[in-house]
């Protein structure tokens, strides 16, 4: 009596093709769903008609045109100075630059950001005569929490917070007869235009780093 009491009704249970799995539906190269399993090859995306010059002119005061193979380059790379993505989380840029919406646009005027990941060795080492320094960024607004870097080893150390490297003066002479491939940064300030300037010094006086 209990078990039939507690079998449902036949009309109560759910139909059989609502219990089936989950499939995901088929889309276009075009188009990014949430949560899709399915691994689509990019199309090219770059219109012709974007190869026909115009009346206006763009953020570089020259007319709107572009060839359509340098902008299809502009538009799978990730950015200027890296051509993949640099995080597994990270959605490629020629899957999120697709559809209609780019389709008319000129990639040379679009936002194209350099990657971080390679300006941080372009920063030259902050050289110190202390073991332990701390940084935080530069401080303010744009820092980062206080992180302590030990430098008593022969080697450049750096911040697990920014990538600002730092290194020991008594270090110096050995860093400088290592080969700059295996330093990963430079020793000393190269004029590069993606450095940026020291704004924090490693020095013990009250606000020296700010």
């Amino acid at each position: 009596m209990l078990l039939r009491t507690l079998r449902a009704p036949r009309a109560l249970r759910a139909p059989s093709n609502l219990l089936r799995a989950y499939v995901s539906t088929a889309t276009s190269s075009n188009q990014v769903p949430a949560n899709d399993p399915v691994e689509r090859d990019a199309k090219q995306n770059v219109s012709k008609t974007n190869e026909l010059p115009t009346s206006s002119e763009g953020s570089f005061d020259k007319v709107l045109q572009e060839n359509v193979t340098d902008a299809e380059k502009m538009r799978v790379a990730q950015s200027p100075n890296y051509k993949g993505i640099w995080s597994r989380s990270q959605q490629p840029r020629e899957v999120a630059m697709s559809g209609p919406r780019f389709e008319q646009s000129i990639t040379e005027d679009q936002p194209r950001p350099y990657a971080a990941i390679e300006l941080i060795h372009k920063q030259p080492v902050r050289w110190t005569n202390e073991k332990v320094v701390s940084c935080d960024g530069g401080g303010g607004p744009l820092g980062h929490p206080r992180i302590f870097i030990n430098t008593d080893k022969p080697e450049i150390c750096w911040c697990t917070y920014c990538g600002l490297p730092f290194a020991h003066e008594h270090h110096r002479k050995h860093l400088e007869s290592l080969p700059p491939s295996e330093l990963g940064f430079p020793l000393e300030p190269t004029g590069d235009v993606a450095e940026v300037g020291e704004s924090q010094r490693v020095t013990d006086e009250p606000l020296g780093q700010r």
